[in-house]
């Protein structure tokens, strides 16, 4: 019997120009409101931290609990999406957070926050493996920097949305709850579109013949062995024997836990600096809209090398260095007493950060056939998962008994030493374009 989330080919309909485009829209739209959802906690946390009398270290354990399920979430249901195929693997993952947000209305406290977030991050953990997979099945090589800078926008985008759109919430109700309950309500109205919008470019009903024979061109071009193509994804054993796996998992693993600091820890940041929430929302902007730009930034440079003719490694890695090295610029962020200046310089850091994100969440589809994609996306999500959980305990401790100043120096270095990492693993090898691993 077949499942009632794997829809038969429709019936073929007058074709939609671009359509990949469309599906990206849909990719990014997916992103912004898993941002806000994730982030409706972290605009309350001044708030609810004041009401409940917690520590940060109380708040980083709130943090951690998103983060151990995420970690693990990620390379579960990325192993599951590719088994199931993309169209339902985001249904049920946006279905399955939309309703633990609204759901986390609910809490009561520290123990029942720390539950909830556990489910959120077990719901919201196949978004990112499910959105590279769609862009290795639907953009040609040249167009996939832009295609993940698309939909990895969109976590900028939902986490400067989610404080004013949050805090407005909590303003006008005068409680907390109405803002989860609200804001979870929003990934329903995407799966309705998302149903409707989303095939495979085999049995896409909207598809011009143009448009989907440019995109199996290029997929056939990358397939040493075609007869592979529709074959099961290869052990996660099989893939940790390879040196571009772990130029993978690196590329995340040592920049993810800063981003999430900023995202996590910004508002928090700033209140310890001197400054009111209340007074702070511009200026909360600036990192995230400066991520916005590096994503597209990194997406767009590295996919117009590759049309000048580079290789797809070289263009990639020209980035990545350029976002190792723009990451320290929250050096100097440890001295600004000036909410201008401190705003400034983690924007840079943010949009250095994204253009090498960009980069490290299109690796998967650079260097793996599509039936691995999503679960190679998985495990980099993963093992970024483990590195932030324990960097959150310690940012949590460290502010406890510190101060905020040595978390930001050792987030400026770690991304610079993940880019030279990045820069000796990733490269071709006698493995590369013999079934599991494109050439690059």
């Amino acid at each position: 019997m077949n499942s009632p989330l794997v829809a038969p080919s429709p019936p073929r309909r007058r074709p939609i120009h671009n359509l990949r485009w469309w599906i990206g829209g849909m990719l990014f739209a997916s992103t912004v409101i898993n941002y806000i959802d994730r982030q409706t906690l972290s605009a309350l946390a001044p708030f609810l931290k004041e009401q409940y009398h917690w520590s940060n270290s109380d708040y980083a354990l709130l943090v951690i609990s998103f983060r151990v399920a995420y970690s693990v979430g990620q390379t579960v249901f990325g192993r599951l999406v590719d088994r199931v195929g993309t169209r339902a693997g985001l249904t049920w993952t946006v279905i399955s957070y939309s309703v633990i947000a609204m759901a986390t209305s609910l809490a009561t406290g520290l123990r029942s926050f720390a539950m909830f977030r556990f489910l959120l991050g077990l719901g919201e953990s196949a978004n990112w493996p499910g959105a590279t997979k769609a862009v290795s099945e639907w953009f040609p090589k040249h167009e996939r920097g832009w295609a993940v800078a698309l939909f990895d926008s969109g976590s900028s985008i939902g986490a400067a949305v989610a404080p004013a759109l949050v805090i407005w919430l909590y303003s006008h109700f005068g409680d907390w709850r109405p803002a989860f309950l609200l804001t979870g309500t929003l990934g329903f109205a995407w799966v309705v579109v998302w149903r409707m919008m989303y095939y495979s470019p085999e049995d896409h009903p909207r598809i011009s013949d143009a448009e989907r024979k440019m995109i199996l061109d290029d997929r056939r071009a990358d397939l040493a062995v075609p007869e592979l193509e529709n074959a099961p994804p290869p052990s996660i054993g099989y893939l940790l024997t390879l040196r571009q796996t772990w130029g993978t998992l690196v590329a995340r693993a040592f920049t993810d836990p800063v981003w999430y600091f900023i995202a996590d820890w910004f508002m928090i940041y700033l209140v310890a600096k001197g400054f009111k929430p209340e007074t702070t929302l511009i200026a909360f902007w600036v990192p995230f809209v400066a991520a916005d730009l590096g994503n597209f930034t990194g997406g767009g440079v590295s996919s117009w090398l590759i049309k000048r003719g580079w290789s797809v490694g070289a263009a990639r890695k020209v980035v990545v260095i350029f976002g190792g090295i723009g990451m320290t610029a929250l050096i100097p962020a440890i001295f600004m007493t000036s909410l201008f200046g401190i705003s400034i310089l983690f924007g840079v850091a943010t949009f250095s950060y994204a253009a090498f994100s960009t980069m490290a969440n299109v690796l998967p589809s650079d260097l793996y056939q599509s039936r691995t994609v999503a679960t190679m996306s998985g495990l980099s999500g993963t093992s970024a998962g483990i590195l932030t959980i324990g960097c959150t305990y310690l940012i949590g401790w460290t502010a406890d008994r510190y101060s905020f100043a040595p978390i930001l120096a050792v987030a400026s270095v770690v991304p610079l030493i993940g880019a030279v990492l990045v820069l000796i693993l990733v490269r071709n090898t006698a493995a590369s374009g013999q079934g599991v691993l494109r050439k690059i």
